[in-house]
Parts: C-alpha cells; sequence; structure tokens
C-alpha cells in the first residue's frame, strides 16, 4: 500500500537517502559530477530532520505490504516533497512554493509526484497561501510533469550552483486549487 503523509522525524534517514539518490539519478551531465559523488545522506537528513521539528511542510510517500514485494515489509519511504511560504526572489510569483519533490526511481510512474504535489498544494493552502510555485533546473529530464500538472512557464533564470551556471524555470499554479486538485492528464 502507498501512503502519503506528514513526515516525522523517524523518517529524516530515509528522506535524505531518497534526495541524494534522486539528485545522483537525475542530474549526471547536468550538475558537477564531483558534487554528486560528495552528497552526503546523513548530511541531507540532518537538514529535514530540523525542517520536520520545525514544523515544515514535509510529506512522505511510503510504501508498505505487497507493494514492497511478495513478502511485504515494514514501510520504506520512497519519495518526499516539501513546501512552504515562497523564498527570496520567487515571492514576486506566488505565495506558496514547492521546494522539494523526488521520487526513488523505481517508484516513478505510480502517480506518487502527483499525490505529493497535492499534499504539499493542501498544506500551502491551509497556511493562506492562494498560489504555488516551485523551480525546475531546465535541463531535469522530468521538467514535463509539472506542466501534466497544469503549471504554467512563468520565469527563467541562471544560477550558479557548484561553480557552474545552471539554468532553471518557475511553473506557477494560479490559484493553488489548479495544483491540490491536478490529476496526471491534466494539461
Amino acid at each position: 500500500m502507498i501512503t502519503v503523509r506528514r513526515a516525522r522525524p523517524s523518517d529524516a534517514p530515509a528522506i535524505g537517502a531518497v534526495h541524494v539518490a534522486a539528485w545522483r539519478s537525475t542530474y549526471p551531465g547536468i550538475l558537477p559530477d564531483s558534487y554528486l559523488a560528495r552528497m552526503s545522506a546523513p548530511r541531507q537528513a540532518a537538514h529535514y530532520d530540523a525542517m520536520i521539528r520545525a514544523g515544515g511542510g514535509v510529506h512522505v510517500a511510503t510504501a508498505s505490504g505487497l507493494d514492497l514485494g511478495p513478502n511485504g515489509g515494514v514501510a520504506r519511504v520512497v519519495g518526499f516533497a516539501t513546501g512552504g511560504r515562497a523564498r527570496g526572489g520567487g515571492a514576486e510569483l506566488a505565495e506558496g512554493e514547492i521546494e522539494t519533490l523526488y521520487v526513488l526511481d523505481d517508484w516513478r510512474e505510480r502517480g506518487l509526484g502527483r499525490r505529493l504535489m497535492r499534499a504539499a498544494a493542501t498544506h500551502l493552502a491551509g497556511m493562506g497561501c492562494g498560489s504555488a510555485f516551485l523551480w525546475v533546473l531546465r535541463d531535469n529530464p522530468s521538467r514535463w510533469f509539472y506542466s501534466r500538472l497544469g503549471g504554467k512557464p512563468a520565469a527563467e533564470t541562471t544560477i550558479s550552483f557548484a561553480g557552474q551556471a545552471v539554468a532553471q524555470m518557475a511553473y506557477v499554479w494560479s490559484p493553488i486549487d489548479k495544483l491540490a486538485q491536478a490529476t496526471s492528464s491534466a494539461s
């Protein structure tokens, strides 16, 4: 069974591991290989632990039972999303920001990303955000997903990441209900 729920501090190590695994599978050739090799799941876990303990909008997708195979097993975090009020230069785009969305490769194409995005949007709406946006690297091969959920391209910029210029795009959902109610076939 797949469940999407608010993250608990005990989820932080698994969230850190998902973060590192997702970056290493998605960003080779986009971000410096040396940076990807130095990523640390425990360091990421500490970041997410602090975010969870501070009441941040962290949601996890967990798999359990037969979704883990014929013998089932203990529930396992296979994806997560974070969201909060728009940071920095994003405030002119929308009130809320989806900061992260990562799903392990073996668990993609099962609707988890959509469910996590909806959970994040519902959290943001509960905070009073009437709109949401996210930044995605322009060369991210999964960028199409955000358009399928009804996100509209709204901005593009270049950032410096690990000493390399990287283009990113912003997708906006306004009103936020468009994301909270999105299905994978939305256009």
